[in-house]
């Protein structure tokens, strides 16, 4: 292979590569989520949580934000209500083609943490960490949604 077609597909490889490194919570944060959510990546999944007391709904696709068939999938949310509070656990069950809801007895407040566990069949269990009530988070410099962008390259 001649050096500069090796160059190219070096430069190709780091271009379409790119946009994996991008999938942090904080550029997460940054960009407007579908269902006004908090959004966060685990394995080949973007997971966002619609959480409200008593009440939670995960919605599940791919980085492209296609939906992922949940219809045989469980999961499971702990949820901690900050250092006071108590901890509850609340199952996840399919409810719409790619959702995940559950109820339980819990106040939301901005000191919660949510640990959701997602296994859906033939594919590894994957876990996932959220504050509902943390406000989305700017970067220095950096325009809300800038630096992760909607045309995810993924191949």
């Amino acid at each position: 292979m001649n050096k500069s077609i090796l160059v190219a597909v070096l430069f190709a490889a780091l271009t379409i590569s790119q946009p994996v490194l991008a999938h942090t919570d904080e550029s997460l944060d940054a960009m407007p989520s579908p269902h006004g959510g908090q959004v966060r990546a685990a394995g080949p999944y973007h997971l966002e949580l619609v959480a409200k007391d008593g009440e939670l709904v995960l919605h599940v696709t791919d980085h492209l934000n296609n939906g992922i068939n949940t219809s045989s999938g469980e999961g499971k949310a702990n949820i901690q209500q900050g250092k006071a509070g108590g901890k509850t656990t609340v199952k996840l069950e399919p409810s719409e083609s790619n959702m995940l809801t559950g109820r339980g007895e819990f106040q939301l407040n901005p000191e919660t943490v949510i640990v959701v566990f997602v296994k859906l069949p033939e594919q590894d269990p994957y876990a996932a960490k959220f504050a509902p009530l943390k406000p989305k988070s700017i970067g220095k410099g950096k325009k809300a949604g800038g630096d992760h962008g909607h045309s995810h390259q993924h191949h």
